[in-house]
């Protein structure tokens, strides 16, 4: 089979699983960014008056704060011509036979269903701005672990809301975290009780189906002392000729020995912006780790970070870029070393094809007081093509004498000999380029669940293809 021939097909594949859109006929449709767009939005989830006045003051430092130009051009994005809420059904379901018949065909085609009774104890779906599903393990629910839509625990649990909304990441951290706590729809709310180990992950899916559409879910997870969880979240969209934007706000608090894992596999279309603003806090002993995998967006713009607030605490974030024609992902991880005897590391893997750009942001704090700290940082960046890019911009500060950092940075391109040597074997050049990559990428796939790794593994074969071609 041609090349050509299998680019289309590959393509047509692509398309068919995750391009498809739905043809809804939304409940609540609202557009363009004001006051009253706030308000109604507060209104129609039936919210308390002090979650209202957290998105008026955001809104208010939303349009005080300029636009980024440290970074990619985000000057395309329409602000006014954004639907800012889109609820797909009245209430939610409460059972997946209860959901309508459009919205349940895309998430199974999206293998929502199956997933969960294969490996999850919880999971969450998100359609557009709304939650419209969501299970839990009865048995986590008798522990006193919580896994529901942030709506909903604004209502049902608001002195645990209120304690943490906001501390990790506030309004005034980032233009797009003050736009995501003005109007912020869905996400999820996850508090693991002291002592409790999940064994397996919770999901979440996050799905843009509306053309011109904007999701802001917040996501806001609590592990108390000694616990243990794994949060994993996937995410799509049709494809359009108009852009959407993606702006999330996602807050882990970790406290005392606890351990909390963050997955993410993002493959949006190429039509959406990905400004997404991630960050832990870690208490004596804890441990975060962020592993982050960005293929799809047309500009993606994420440093998962982790504050590394007392003593023992620990940090890791692996990251993954894949960056084809017209696509910048600009990522990395930023590491704050506040408190003695804490230790991070950082690794990033980017892959630039066509005229792709990937970009690595890192950045490496130790405060005076963070003695006997440890910090490393891997960065490595593969390049397939003659216009495609990588830039890596690393900064560390280190203020304590005794802190110990490491810095790595490479840059290559795949051998000639590589490709002959495998392709002398019998393999096309595009498996031979696959086989190079997904050994590049290792490191990060071994990290993943197998369902979400075989997925990984798909989709960066469908991207080397294109490359190749």
């Amino acid at each position: 089979m041609g090349i050509e021939k299998v680019i289309n097909e590959q393509e047509k594949e692509y398309a068919s699983k995750y391009g498809f859109n739905d043809k809804i006929k939304y409940e609540e449709a609202i557009k363009g960014l004001s006051e009253d767009t706030v308000k109604r939005i507060s209104k129609l989830k039936g919210e308390p008056d002090w979650m209202l006045q957290k998105r008026l003051d955001a809104l208010r430092i939303f349009q005080g704060k300029p636009m980024p130009k440290w970074g990619p051009n985000l000057d395309e994005i329409a602000f006014e011509d954004i639907y800012y809420y889109l609820d797909p059904l009245k209430g939610k379901a409460e059972k997946w036979d209860d959901l309508p018949e459009d919205i349940r065909r895309t998430l199974e085609k999206l293998n929502v269903p199956k997933n969960e009774q294969k490996m999850f104890l919880g999971t969450e779906a998100q359609y557009d701005s709304k939650v419209v599903y969501n299970s839990i393990n009865k048995q986590l629910e008798e522990k006193g672990v919580i896994f529901i839509s942030t709506d909903e625990a604004v209502k049902k649990y608001p002195d645990l809301v209120k304690k943490y909304f906001g501390t990790v990441i506030p309004a005034s951290d980032n233009k797009f975290a003050a736009l995501n706590t003005a109007v912020w729809s869905g996400g999820s709310f996850v508090y693991v009780p002291k002592g409790v180990k999940l064994q397996m992950p919770l999901e979440a899916y996050f799905r843009i189906n509306a053309e011109k559409a904007g999701q802001f879910e917040r996501t806001l997870i609590i592990a108390e002392e000694g616990s243990e969880v794994t949060y994993m979240e996937g995410c799509t969209a049709p494809i359009y000729s108009s852009a959407s934007l993606h702006s999330a706000v996602v807050e882990i608090i970790a406290h005392k020995n606890a351990k909390v894992t963050y997955i993410t596999i993002q493959n949006w279309s190429k039509n959406v912006y990905n400004l997404v603003t991630q960050r832990a806090h870690a208490y004596e002993g804890a441990y975060v780790r962020w592993i982050d995998g960005n293929i799809g967006s047309k500009v993606n713009m994420k440093y998962p970070s982790v504050f590394l607030r007392e003593k023992g605490a620990k940090g890791e974030i692996i990251s993954v870029a894949v960056a084809g024609n017209n696509q910048v992902q600009d990522s990395g991880g930023k590491v704050y070393h506040l408190a003695p005897d804490t230790s991070s590391k950082i690794v990033s893997k980017s892959i630039s094809s066509g005229n792709g750009t990937s970009v690595f942001r890192g950045l490496v704090h130790v405060a005076k007081a963070a003695m006997r700290s440890q910090s490393a940082v891997r960065c490595d960046a593969l390049i397939l093509d003659d216009n495609a890019k990588a830039d890596t911009y690393p900064y560390m500060e280190i203020l304590a004498d005794d802190a110990t950092t490491v810095h790595e940075a490479t840059v290559g391109k795949i051998g000639e000999d590589q490709l002959f040597y495998l392709m002398s074997r019998g393999l096309s050049e595009e498996e031979a380029t696959t086989l190079i990559v997904m050994g590049f990428l290792q490191e990060f796939t071994e990290a993943l669940p197998a369902v979400y790794s075989l997925e990984l593994r798909r989709l960066i074969s469908l991207d080397m293809s294109k490359a190749v071609g």
